[in-house]
């Protein structure tokens, strides 16, 4: 997660995602630096528009809160029928003879 949010970090202060720019972030945390990921992660976000991601990311965590407000307003569902358990056990009873 460290290096999700030092990206984050890095994106929102308006610095290049580099692997020497992520590893700073991560060591300034106090945390080790895996190499590995910090290699995985600027390739992951290379070509990425990151403030569109965010922008529609937003727009998609917000989206079920506003549709949850007016729950009472929509049509109760309709309970459905269950089988009598009798005609079940009969169907069942059938298979062994």
């Amino acid at each position: 997660m460290e290096y999700t949010y030092a990206a984050l970090l890095l994106h929102k202060v308006g610095k290049d995602i580099t692997e020497d720019n992520l590893k700073k972030v991560v060591a300034a945390t106090g945390a080790s630096v895996d190499e590995a990921k910090v290699k995985v992660m600027v390739a992951s976000l290379t070509g990425v528009d990151i403030a569109d991601k965010l922008a529609n990311a937003s727009v998609s965590a917000a989206a079920p809160a506003a549709g949850a407000a007016p729950a009472a307003d929509a049509p109760k569902e309709e309970k459905k029928k269950e089988e009598p358990k009798q005609d079940s056990a009969a169907g069942l009873a059938s298979l062994f003879g």
